[in-house]
């Protein structure tokens, strides 16, 4: 299966939607299309053995659209370039259309006319000044119309120009057989400047329109703006200035002060203060040595280094960030199926609507019924355009998911996004996620050192020397056998046993028992190093004394774990981590907002109590297992609460992956962030509550958006009918219509970009 994203030319509203998706979904082989209105784009899944790139073009252009699937590889300023010149040609379009049709209007519209040059009063004048507008300026309306009643489908176009046409063809047939009208009792005007400022008002709603739905993808632009256009690569021993898609994995690539770094890669030679806040949102420079990994498109604040490329094109963060976006951008909330249904149905029941709004009116309007019957009929087709309905959702999702991605956090699709705003707890991993994962040694103790100590009564200074020599022991073992294993706090012991200038020992046998420790073999001594669970499964007795220095430990937050050799406790190694800077504000941020918070670590429960009292009153979950995280949250999922799951690591990718939301650390594992829903690349734990606030905030937006489309719809579509003339005197007019739908559009797309301006909980 594959997945590929490619521009349509020619859409306008949910209908042309709803048209594609379902033309595209026909395609034997594929297995899900997703068209988005505000992106103009089509995000197909499919199975390559089956389905051509022609066969995906056809599926669109039987249904009167354009597929760019050639331009798939387009760089995006290359198809903003293109966009431009359409809005460009569109604008043009625009102006002579309202023009043209303002001087037919100064030539026919009572209280105008008489004001206006006898030529501008001319029929056959008029014929010639509306017939560009027509059949030029509104030639899309035609090449998107012919092709969808081919295959018996409509939409909006179908309506403009059935709308439009008629109000033409009318006009003309007026305009030769002046005599042949008047003689049905009907005035011999034409209706030309109907036509004409319909085209031209719809024109230039389009462009406002484009204008404004190119602010929501202005999160992308600045993305791909960040990126740097070349790169000074070391090869047969000169320094060369080259582009950068010509980097290859492996170039050594050297960055001077003030420059972008090319692509993402690892310091071989020097050091710097690196400014990363295009992905994290820090502000404050990060110092980076030798063995560092650098990220593409960050900033050289000072010092000059050299570093070895690992990741280029598709495969750098940044691209990654991009991608990320650009698919959550043009997927579909599950909110918007409502909008979807009903503009399914939309413009056939319209067309039928305006035909009965025709026969209502030629058979029961009194004088001048025909034209009452066209005019009327004409103004339902304009106004019903469901243009509004389409954009309500993907534009409020654009600018929300690029707000976020602003601010460091990546939002995968538009569904997670309106998922997060019924969020009401979160679970936060401890190791990795609450602390900064880096925890270090603080305490070794030999425990028969002590306990001979006490049978003995030796001197302070004999103690000591043999303290000094057991914890040596103590360590050298517990690095020794922990140097196979992968977990953080084994890395402290690692870590601690090279700072004391220790030489470790080969160890056969190695197992990592998940949630409780290692074992292997040093020689002849068979070593256990893990946690109070394991030396209840292998049956180590634990007395008192031990005890009571287990519990001091751990009161002071500490994590203590216990080491034995040939089934003899032989001592304690504590290990502490700090909670993060943001830790402690990410968690007040939460409780404030009336959101409970909970704390899952593998960590016995005093130690887990001791952390949680640095941050707040929250709930711990503790000595639970990784396989077990899963099964916790959906404990709490059968309380009947909506669980965001905050983790970094590879075990809590099925915790991540069950939560309603999935929330991973930008610094964790490729899998975790795969699992996730949303991605916290800025590494600030208060982004958790900048993403529930985020999607309140975009499910607000789109709630109004759809009420005023649908409100829209509702009101004036009967108004347009002709229902309050009866009993008011009132009509629409098919140029008044025209606008209104216009700015309904127009409306909802500026609505959406005022989400730019909320301020995160950051």
């Amino acid at each position: 299966m594959e997945k590929k994203t490619f521009s349509i030319k020619g859409m306008h509203c949910a209908s042309c939607v709803n048209v594609l998706e379902r033309s595209l979904k026909k395609v034997d082989g594929v297995t899900d299309a997703v068209v988005n209105l505000a992106t103009e784009k089509a995000t197909v899944s499919y199975d390559s053995q089956k389905v051509t790139d022609n066969q995906l073009e056809s599926a669109v252009s039987s249904v009167g659209y354009k597929a760019m699937l050639q331009d798939e590889a387009m760089h995006e300023d290359e198809d903003q370039k293109e966009k431009q010149k359409e809005q460009q040609a569109l604008k043009i379009k625009v102006i002579v259309s309202l023009v043209l049709g303002g001087l037919i209007l100064w030539g026919s519209f009572p209280g105008l006319m008489e004001t206006a040059p006898d030529i501008l009063k001319n029929f056959l004048v008029q014929l010639i000044l509306a017939t560009p507008v027509q059949f030029w300026a509104g030639l899309a309306f035609y090449q998107a119309t012919l092709p969808a009643l081919r295959h018996r489908t409509a939409n909006m176009d179908t309506l403009v120009a059935i709308g439009t046409t008629v109000a033409y063809v009318y006009s003309a047939f007026v305009t030769f057989y002046p005599q042949l009208v008047k003689n049905l009792g009907i005035d011999p005007m034409p209706y030309f400047d109907t036509s004409t400022i319909i085209i031209g008002l719809i024109l230039l709603g389009r462009y406002f329109e484009a204008k404004a739905k190119a602010g929501t993808s202005a999160a992308i632009k600045k993305l791909i703006g960040l990126q740097a256009k070349t790169a000074r690569v070391l090869r047969d021993g000169k320094e060369i200035d080259i582009p950068i898609e010509e980097v290859q994995i492996g170039d050594v690539i050297r960055v001077r002060p003030g420059e972008k770094i090319p692509v993402d890669g690892v310091i071989s030679e020097g050091e710097s203060a690196i400014d990363e806040s295009m992905i994290t949102g820090e502000s404050i420079p990060v110092d980076k040595v030798r063995g560092d990994t650098v990220v593409g498109a960050t900033f050289n604040k000072a010092g000059t280094f050299l570093y070895k490329a690992n990741k280029i094109g598709q495969d750098t963060m940044l691209s990654q960030i991009i991608k990320l976006v650009q698919e959550a951008q043009g997927s579909k909330a599950p909110i918007q199926r409502l909008a979807d249904v009903i503009s399914a149905y939309f413009v056939p029941v319209v067309i039928m609507l305006a035909i009965a709004t025709f026969v209502a009116w030629y058979i029961f309007g009194t004088q001048s019924a025909f034209l009452f019957a066209m005019l009327n009929t004409i103004g339902v087709l304009i106004i019903a355009c469901p243009c509004a309905m389409g954009l309500a959702t993907p534009t409020a999702i654009m600018v929300g998911t690029g707000k976020g991605a602003e601010h460091g956090i990546l939002i995968k699709d538009a569904a997670s996004l309106e998922i997060a705003q019924k969020i009401d707890t979160v679970i936060f991993d401890k190791t990795g996620t609450l602390t900064n994962g880096k925890p270090e040694v603080t305490d070794v103790v030999p425990v028969f050192v002590i306990a001979r100590s006490i049978a003995t009564k030796q001197s302070h200074k004999e103690i000591a020397a043999l303290l000094t020599v057991a914890r040596n022991d103590i360590l050298r073992l517990a690095a020794s056998i922990e140097k196979g294993s992968e977990h953080s706090l084994a890395e402290a012991i690692v870590k601690k046993a090279d700072e004391d200038g220790l030489k470790l020992t080969k160890v056969t046998g190695f197992k990592a028992i998940a949630g409780h420790g290692v074992e292997g073999a040093i020689g002849k001594q068979k070593i256990l190093f893990g946690n109070r669970r394991l030396m209840k499964k292998e049956k180590i007795e634990i007395v008192k004394f031990v005890q009571d220095d287990i519990e001091r430990l751990e009161n002071e937050g500490k994590t203590v774990m216990l080491i034995t050799v040939n089934q003899k406790l032989a001592g304690l190694i504590a290990v502490a981590d700090t909670l993060k800077d943001s830790a402690k504000e990410g968690v007040k941020i939460l409780q404030a907002m009336k959101i409970e918070v909970v704390m899952i670590t593998g960590d016995n429960s005093r130690t887990a109590q001791a952390i949680a009292k640095q941050l707040g009153n929250i709930r711990v979950l503790a000595e639970v297992l990784p396989e077990e995280k899963e099964k916790e949250v959906k404990k709490i999922q059968a309380e009947g609460k909506s669980v965001a799951f905050v983790g970094d690591g590879i075990n809590d990718a099925p915790a991540l992956a069950a939560a309603n939301v999935g929330i991973a650390m930008g610094t964790g594992t490729d899998v975790a962030i795969e699992a996730a829903d949303i991605t916290l690349i800025n590494k600030n734990l208060a982004s958790v509550a900048g993403a529930i606030q985020l999607s309140k905030k975009t499910m607000r937006t789109i709630k109004i958006n759809l009420f005023w489309a649908f409100g829209y719809n509702i009101v004036l579509v009967p108004v347009a009918a002709g229902v309050l003339y009866p009993f008011f005197g009132i009509l629409l007019s098919p140029i008044f219509a025209s606008f209104a739908m216009a700015m309904s559009s127009i409306s909802v797309v500026g609505n959406s970009l005022l989400l730019k301006r909320v301020k995160l909980l950051l």
